[in-house]
């Protein structure tokens, strides 16, 4: 439903609303992670074959677009072109969240992915919620209460016994793996401070169009066609787009309108836990002791957040970022 643009009065009184936001965003990540394993295993479809490697970039760049050629037609069906309206400043603003924030985090951490494993890169992705609290805590937004720390730090531990052992060290991809960490941490700072006053399809919309054009200048059109990909590999790029984009973040920006970036990012730290659970499930990964007790630590960390803003210590605040006023 194409909604009214929320006020900061409205969006703190469901924070419920929000966690469960984030957490099927959550859903949907992990799930896509398991997706993306069984298609490249070849254990979506009995008998089925693997598809052969796509490029992070190409994974990336797809995802994004797929995702904005089925939302834009959507919105615009339904509300108009009165539901895309939005002033040039918060277009661009919505720009420089599609760059820094989105298409950073995203091809950040399948580069480290490629340099290294993925339970690296999703170590070094979910450092992300020490980032966000230390800038809001710096710029004196958010009080370092014990609760909070507690939290962050229960949720970057528990993220980092849920992905277990592989790691593997390689500078590259360490630094790419730091850099999703920013990305991450600044699309929830900075998309937080529009969605507390803008309707979330039309950040969404113009998100994905930033995000979507930026590839196209990195990597044009006619490189994706001479990569020949076969039907079934676009097919499963457009039901990936689906799945790990256009779902997710209309789940995680509704979130964002509800809660403040700590409490967000925090929560999406279920995402690993979901992962491992649908592997383990779907795909005949087995689920150690270890990552059991990560999946409690996080959940714990949610919970902790949750119990914070019951207590009615602090309201959620506007983080404003101040990158483009």
């Amino acid at each position: 439903m194409i909604r009214n643009a929320l006020t900061n009065s409205s969006a703190p009184n469901h924070p419920l609303r929000g966690y469960l936001s984030i957490a099927v965003a959550a859903l949907c990540w992990g799930a896509a992670a398991t997706l993306g394993k069984a298609v490249f295993t070849g254990r979506l479809l009995a008998g089925s074959q693997a598809l052969r490697p796509i490029d992070p970039l190409v994974l990336t760049q797809t995802r994004v677009s797929f995702a904005l050629l089925i939302l834009a037609p959507l919105v615009l069906a339904r509300g108009g072109r009165a539901a895309l309206s939005l002033p040039p400043r918060d277009v661009l603003r919505c720009i420089v969240l599609a760059v820094l924030g989105v298409a950073g985090s995203n091809y950040f951490y399948f580069y480290a992915i490629a340099k290294t494993t993925v339970a690296t890169a999703i170590i070094l992705q979910y450092t992300a919620p020490v980032w966000v609290l230390l800038y809001l805590v710096a710029r004196r937004q958010q009080r370092a209460t014990a609760q909070r720390v507690i939290a962050v730090a229960a949720a970057v531990a528990g993220s980092a016994l849920v992905v277990g052992g592989h790691l593997r060290a390689n500078p590259a991809g360490v630094a790419a793996g730091l850099g999703a960490a920013f990305s991450f941490a600044f699309y929830n700072l900075y998309g937080h401070s529009l969605l507390a006053r803008l309707d979330r399809w039309r950040v969404l919309v113009y998100t994905l169009l930033g995000a979507t054009v930026f590839w196209l200048l990195v990597n044009p059109p006619w490189k994706l066609v001479a990569a020949r990909y076969s039907g079934r590999e676009w097919g499963f790029l457009l039901v990936f787009s689906v799945l790990s984009v256009l779902l997710p973040f209309s789940f995680y920006f509704a979130g964002l309108q509800y809660l403040d970036a700590t409490r967000a990012i925090v929560t999406s730290c279920l995402e690993p836990v979901f992962a491992m659970v649908l592997a383990a499930a779907f795909v005949g990964e087995s689920l150690q002791p270890v990552q059991a007790a990560g999946i409690a630590v996080v959940l714990i960390a949610t919970v902790l957040v949750q119990l914070q803003s019951r207590r009615g210590g602090e309201r959620p605040t506007d983080v404003r970022v101040s990158m483009v006023e």
